[in-house]
């Protein structure tokens, strides 16, 4: 227990940029509470509706608002399986408060939780740059603010959505494998179920990144069969039957309740339709009768669908691979290129300041363009940084435990297609692996002529970044 909480203190020469770390996320969480909070600081009758309906920041999603203030398995139970029962807790304590004060404290609850993990995701990270790949100081603190200067991990550090949870337990997961991997020690099986619990229990495509690094940093010894029983196949039964479990006992009693209640708003539109065509058709036949019936409430039918075909959230997922459980989150027909500049490598990185923060499913479209040529310019460097950063560390087997969760993640949403018409929502997952790319870069020119010029070039494109999203992103919140 000592070394597990110990992990988390603060070494000497951290604490000043830690402070400034912690200053920036705490600045970014106050300005979106002080946006919400006279919406938000008033009990309800209905939180879903009400947080669903006001808290608008790009795609994400506000239900863990919904969750601290009435606890309920409102995420998704297959893709989120334990998140609602990780803010059990907290949900107890705003409850409290609330029966105290009468008043809603959620967005105060959930801050504290995003600033921790937003901080000691930073913390984490600046410690793979400096104890993993041996940069100095500086050149960590420096990647780190290149990190927190991408447009969608400043977002992720502020809303109340799981993905800087995710992010926090896949840096810390880097970080623990990392060291072992220095040490030559194994990733420990009950090191392993935890991060699995933990990671997966937040965002269950995750788990699978606890695995790949058990599979790195033990290599020959993770297809021991005890360690297949134990580490993967004993843990991902649980989860999934907790899943499982989880979808009978809370989601599907709503299930039925919401098929029965369709059932019986389709019985009284059906029978207004055949009163009204009763009344004033001159049929007497009853099959005739029935059958004109029919024709208007196909009419009826196709006239929704075809309205709902016209909608933003209809109109931008692309067409999946199948309709089953889990392929039809898939999408084989949005274009993947320019998804890859625009959303992939742009908006996660830079805003577009058209359609600035809308939301996919709402009002704004798959493809956004910039204005700027410097915005392009400013992608184009960063992915030449990222790609000459993995050629110099090519032969570091962190490296690519890193690149093995990216290239994880580009499977699913680039290949597959799950999520792509808002990839930029999920960098959260995957995008500090490009600064950890870059690392090994700094690494190979540390002490050679090219090493001021890197660090003059990559602070140029933070204060860039920084000017460019903060600017946008407060003028959003104060409009």
């Amino acid at each position: 227990m000592k070394r597990i909480i110990g992990i988390f203190k603060i070494r000497h020469e951290e604490r000043w940029a830690a402070l400034v770390a912690m200053l920036y996320i705490v600045a970014l969480n106050a300005m979106v509470i002080a946006q919400y909070i006279q919406q938000f600081i008033n009990s309800s009758d209905n939180y879903k509706r009400l947080f669903t309906r006001t808290f608008h920041i790009s795609g994400f999603d506000p239900l863990t608002y919904a969750v601290v203030s009435d606890w309920d398995a409102y995420y998704n139970i297959y893709r989120h399986p334990l998140l609602a029962f990780f803010w059990w807790l907290p949900a107890q304590l705003n409850r409290g408060l609330m029966a105290l004060t009468g008043y809603n404290f959620v967005q105060f609850i959930v801050a504290f939780v995003l600033v921790f993990c937003a901080f000691y995701a930073f913390i984490f990270l600046c410690r793979i740059f400096r104890d993993i790949i041996h940069l100095p100081w500086i050149d960590s603190w420096l990647l780190g603010a290149l990190t927190y200067s991408f447009a969608l991990i400043m977002l992720s550090s502020c809303v109340p959505d799981h993905f800087i949870l995710s992010m926090f337990m896949l840096v810390l997961t880097l970080y623990v494998a990392g060291r072992k991997i220095q040490s030559k020690n194994s990733l420990s099986r009950w090191q392993t179920i935890l991060l699995f619990f933990i990671t997966a229990g937040i965002s269950l495509n995750n788990g699978i990144k606890v695995l790949l690094a058990n599979l790195f940093v033990n290599g020959k010894r993770f297809w021991h069969p005890v360690n297949i029983l134990l580490v993967v196949l004993l843990p991902c039964a649980i989860i999934w039957g907790t899943a499982r479990w989880e979808w009978k006992i809370y989601e599907k009693p709503k299930y039925a309740a919401r098929q029965q209640k369709r059932a019986e708003v389709d019985s009284i539109r059906q029978a207004r339709v055949a009163k009204a065509f009763r009344d004033t058709t001159r049929l007497k036949d009853s099959a005739a009768i029935q059958a004109g019936i029919q024709r208007v409430l196909n009419k009826q039918v196709a006239a929704r669908q075809a309205r709902n075909n016209k909608k933003p959230w209809r109109k931008n997922i692309g067409k999946p691979i199948a309709h089953g459980e889990f392929s039809q989150w898939t999408d084989v027909t949005t274009a993947r290129w320019p998804s890859i500049v625009e959303n992939l490598l742009g908006e996660s990185i830079q805003l577009h300041s058209d359609y600035l923060l809308k939301d996919n499913l709402v009002s704004r479209p798959v493809i956004v363009k910039y204005r700027f040529a410097i915005n392009y310019i400013i992608e184009a460097l960063l992915v030449v940084l990222f790609l000459v950063g993995i050629w110099c560390g090519r032969r570091s087997r962190f490296l690519w435990l890193a690149l093995s969760f990216l290239a994880f993640d580009m499977l699913i949403h680039v290949v597959l297609g799950f999520g792509i018409n808002e990839i930029y929502i999920m960098s959260a997952h995957w995008l500090f692996v490009f600064p950890i790319a870059m690392g090994y870069l700094f690494k190979k020119v540390s002490n050679g002529k090219l090493h001021i010029p890197l660090r003059l070039t990559v602070l140029t494109i933070v204060l860039f970044l920084m000017a460019w999203n903060g600017s946008l992103f407060v003028g959003y919140l104060l409009n």
